[in-house]
């Protein structure tokens, strides 16, 4: 190829340069919605600064995105830049010739000041959409515990109120039983105990919902924690037909917790694994720890949790079981308990089938 290079030439090469500046960053400050055609409109401005824009491939990668403005050439000589956004996301620019038509000397000293230079902005522009994100995510967290303040209000007066009518309707019904012998007032009476039962239940968990939580956090063994709730659940795995195992990596493991919310979490995870447990199935319990963190798991081998459900199912409420079988508040009052522990609960696949809950606390 003709390598000459003119004045004449240098001068247009320039202006085409600080005309594709000009051009990017007005691109990346109009960017409203779809990041992905913004970066595809910077690399074909960037494509058309070069001096043989027709030959000219321009390759954006950045963790999630890969955009080419055509095919790489097999055999090509390249310029190169670095993307960074400061967050340890790290990504690179570069322009494409076809070695078999041009080599390192088509390409300008200026040509790599520029790509220097758009590097600069493109990593400018995805550290200020990080911050944007950010601070939406912090905003939604807000009003997210917002929300639930007041409904923290709401339901500690509705409990308030419903505990002594459900309290009364208890007790005569319970009397009227002891005197009574005609069985199908039994029977009645029987529906009216299990019903009010049942709604007194909801009204704990509504009251300890409602409360601001953790209340007596101290260092406690947990083997022992756990070992007494499963035994007082043994009578319910007996019913469903379902074995549940329990393994600790350290017996004697310390860790400061409230016991009564941590046996709460165990209760409501175990009564919720048993529920969804086929018969003759099992249930593992295991508890590891490390230098910093103490991490629970509790599988089931039932159908599991679908991806979509998963952040769903720990909102207050929000019940997959029938209706007047769930009251939506177990795992929401789970999901309460392990934040107030600064712990964090996911929602894994069980392999083969089944769903296995995590609780990571930290030590």
């Amino acid at each position: 190829m003709d390598k000459e290079f003119t004045l004449e030439d240098r001068l247009k090469e320039r202006v085409k340069e600080l005309t594709c500046l000009y051009s990017i960053s007005s691109v990346l400050r109009k960017h409203s919605n779809n990041i992905q055609e913004t970066l595809k409109e910077v690399c074909e401005i960037t494509k058309n600064a070069w001096r043989h824009p027709k030959a000219t491939i321009v390759e954006l990668q950045y963790t999630d995105f890969q955009i080419n403005t055509g095919p790489i050439p097999n055999k090509h000589v390249f310029q190169e830049s670095k993307l960074s956004d400061h967050q340890e996301n790290s990504g690179k620019i570069r322009v494409y010739y076809d070695a078999e038509n041009y080599d390192k000397t088509d390409f300008l000293e200026e040509e790599q000041q520029l790509l220097n230079q758009i590097a600069i902005e493109i990593s400018d522009f995805f550290q200020r959409e990080s911050i944007k994100e950010r601070e939406e995510l912090i905003r939604r967290k807000a009003e997210h515990n917002d929300r639930l303040a007041i409904l923290g209000e709401i339901t500690a007066g509705i409990a308030h109120e419903l505990n002594t009518p459900l309290g009364n309707i208890l007790g005569f019904a319970e009397l009227i039983q002891e005197n009574n012998k005609d069985e199908q007032t039994k029977n009645d009476l029987d529906k009216i105990i299990k019903a009010s039962i049942y709604s007194r239940e909801i009204v704990k968990k509504l009251m300890f919902f409602a409360c601001e939580m953790p209340h007596q956090k101290q260092p406690q063994q947990i083997k022992p924690i756990i070992e007494q709730a499963l035994s007082l659940l043994g009578p319910n795995l007996k019913k469903a037909g379902v074995t549940c195992s329990f393994e600790i990596d350290e017996d004697n493991l310390v860790f400061p917790l409230d016991m009564i919310q941590f046996t709460q979490i165990i209760f409501n995870l175990v009564i919720n694994a048993i529920y969804v447990s086929p018969p003759k199935s099992k249930i593992q319990i295991s508890v590891s720890h490390s230098k910093n963190h103490i991490l629970m798991e509790i599988k089931d081998q039932g159908p599991g949790v679908p991806k979509a459900l998963r952040k769903k199912v720990f909102h207050p409420f929000y019940s997959t079981k029938p209706l007047g079988e769930g009251s939506g508040l177990g795992l929401s009052v789970v999901h309460g308990i392990v934040k107030a522990h600064q712990g964090e609960i996911k929602i894994k696949e069980n392999i083969p089938n089944g769903s296995n809950f995590q609780i990571l606390l930290p030590l």
